[in-house]
């Protein structure tokens, strides 16, 4: 069902479980951090920089896959073996900071109970985790919740599991803490933090049926808790700006809404509801210095004039079989928006290099004037070839270098 109504948690796993810190020192490493970090800048401010920039997001099984084809070894790292550009890392989340306790193992299963209140079933058998329940169900819960500090520097410092990044494809424990994370890639990459928008973090507390029929039931009291979540998620913006806020350069807003065939609930009601306070979270990263990026799967495209008054500056990931086009929304929004995404992921994973090479040229014609930062539209599967991933950097190498020619 999650899968079907577009809510998808593979996307903050930040490409898989970054447990092998190897920072890179010195000053060219530096340098190479800052020349990612205005490129990116450059393009989301709708400038022409040296290149093209390109991001991404990677199933667990795509970094099996590469481990065992590649012969790079346990320690293998996407992002420097592509010398990508941008990376995405998350803080912890959690409502309650608990950590994840393991409430029953076997050899193929595992249920895990998570900061959340959320009870979590993960299977050899299963892609995804399966929500089997939530401790918060009714408006009385919900009134009666107490949010733990979002500033708590255990969020920050401490390696603490929580839900969204430890329980997403593969259930990555024991990773260490957001600073550890921020700081073995800060000297290398353009990185971003990241906070989830109300209903990404509303679903995971009363669960994804739960928030349609609270909804129908009494939109006033679900925005009375509305309100108190947004300043929870508020505060975990304040939190990692405090902890790393000199080393970011942006942050995700993760906020799915949408699914392939159109949006999850009506637009008026998200803009009752939500609009008021993604356009507080955007107004606080930008206080900061920051760039936003929203990250929205399905086709969200009722909003994104609604999303631009706010202060979004780039949207993410534009999936293609939801409809989207980047050099349509280009040629649409001008310059009054940036894109990150829309390379699409059904199309690589024909491994066909003919197909590969037309979506890519075609992708790239959205980056002339800046305003683009490449990647796919949404993760890269396992079902992509090594070779052919390979293959879009490559290209993009290749074909993204500005000026850009005719391709």
């Amino acid at each position: 069902m999650l899968a079907d109504v577009g809510i998808h948690e593979e996307q903050f796993a930040v490409a898989f479980a970054i447990k092998v810190l190897k920072p890179v020192s010195g000053e060219s490493a530096l340098q190479k951090a800052q020349e990612k970090r205005e490129r990116v800048l450059k393009v989301l401010n709708h400038q022409e920089p040296d290149r093209v920039p390109v991001g991404e997001f990677f199933w667990s099984n795509f970094i099996r896959r590469c481990k065992a084809e590649l012969d790079a070894g346990d320690d293998f790292d996407p992002y420097r073996y592509w010398d990508l550009d941008l990376i995405v890392i998350n803080p912890n989340m959690d409502p309650h900071i608990t950590g994840i306790e393991v409430l029953e193992e076997t050899e193929d299963r595992i249920l895990v109970k998570t900061g959340f209140g959320a009870t979590i079933e993960r299977k050899s058998t299963y892609p995804m985790p399966h929500f089997v329940s939530f401790d918060i169900e009714s408006f009385e819960q919900m009134e009666a919740f107490e949010f733990d500090n979002p500033r708590d520097p255990r969020r920050y410092y401490k390696a603490l599991d929580d839900q969204i990044n430890s329980v997403g494809d593969a259930l990555n424990l024991n990773l260490p803490s957001f600073v550890d994370r921020v700081n073995a890639y800060a000297d290398q990459f353009c990185v971003f933090g990241s906070v989830c928008e109300v209903q990404e973090e509303l679903w995971r507390i009363i669960g994804p049926e739960n928030v349609y029929y609270k909804m129908a039931e009494d939109p006033r009291r679900l925005a009375q808790f509305i309100e108190r979540l947004a300043d929870f998620l508020l505060g975990i913006v304040d939190g990692q700006i405090e902890a790393v806020g000199d080393k970011l350069t942006g942050m995700y807003i993760w906020g799915d809404v949408a699914c392939t065939q159109g949006m999850l609930f009506s637009p008026n009601l998200w803009r009752q509801l939500h609009k008021p306070h993604l356009k507080r979270i955007c107004d606080r990263i930008h206080d900061a210095g920051l760039k936003v990026i929203y990250h929205g799967c399905g086709n969200a495209s009722p909003l994104f004039e609604d999303m631009i008054e706010v202060g979004v500056d780039a949207y993410n990931p534009l999936e293609a079989k939801a409809g989207l086009d980047v050099v349509e929304l280009k040629r649409k929004f001008g310059k009054r928006w940036a894109f990150n995404g829309n390379l699409n992921v059904q199309v690589l994973e024909t491994n066909d290099r003919d197909k590969v090479r037309a979506e890519v040229l075609w992708k790239l014609k959205a980056a002339r004037g800046g305003g683009y930062i490449i990647q796919s539209d949404h993760s890269i599967p396992d079902s992509v070839d090594p070779a052919t991933y390979d293959y879009v950097i490559e290209l993009v190498r290749e074909y993204g270098n500005y000026p850009l020619g005719e391709f």
